[in-house]
């Protein structure tokens, strides 16, 4: 049987910043049809993995510039899972990948919301690599909310690493709340539409660029 370690050392030879392991008991809160083993049946553990944005690019006056850095960490992401899935399989274990971002399936045209096949963010959470945000952003303790997440599926069963307790959002902050233009952050969901209307534009040679990242500049764990 593979451990757990070997597993994370696999992810960090791909690239992976941070990687941890949960079991699929604690999916038990996962909507219906968006559960791991909904993907596949005989998922037993989620190994979710992690990459670091550089600091400042979220804070250029250009747009341009978060924007590519976010679609060329998704590219890489990807890559890394569909490279650690043929490392696992190389020692006799099977794995899936994820997609980190498009394409999926539910899409709700009047609420303009979107649910990707498996909630990386709360992978993440269940895998012991942060904390759920107010600003519904998975919060590090070494990189704060400037990570980009990927996970790949496997039949074994690994040691799962312990949930984080010991950090938090800071008492009473609601920066991320209250720099939202439109209002759409409650601290413990998003509003869609409110957020999608404003976060980007297509560009009319059809490229997505992101324009509103407030929530996630203003947050100190940044």
């Amino acid at each position: 049987m593979i451990s757990s370690l070997q597993i994370k050392q696999f992810a960090t030879e791909l690239g992976a910043d941070k990687c941890g392991i949960s079991s699929i008991e604690r999916f038990k809160d996962a909507p219906a049809g968006f559960h791991p083993v909904d993907i596949w049946s005989d998922c037993k553990s989620v190994v979710v993995f992690l990459k670091s944005m550089p600091r400042l690019a979220i804070q250029t006056e250009n747009p341009i510039v978060y924007s590519h850095t976010a679609y060329t960490l998704y590219t890489s992401l990807d890559r890394l899972g569909l490279d650690l899935c043929l490392k696992l399989q190389g020692v006799g274990l099977d794995a899936i990948p994820v997609p980190t971002d498009v394409p999926y399936l539910y899409w709700n045209e009047e609420l303009k919301r979107g649910m990707g096949i498996l909630s990386l963010r709360h992978s993440a959470y269940n895998a012991g690599l942060g904390i759920m945000g107010r600003n519904t952003l998975l919060i590090t303790p070494e990189f704060g909310n400037m990570v980009y997440l990927g996970a790949v599926l496997i039949d074994a069963r690994p040691d799962e690493d312990p949930l984080i307790e010991d950090f938090s959002c800071p008492d009473g902050c609601s920066l991320c709340m209250d720099s939202c233009p439109v209002n759409a952050l409650d601290g413990i969901s998003v509003n869609q539409k409110a957020c999608r209307g404003v976060s980007s534009i297509t560009h009319e040679r059809g490229w997505d660029i992101y324009i509103c990242s407030e929530c996630r500049k203003v947050c100190p764990l940044g």
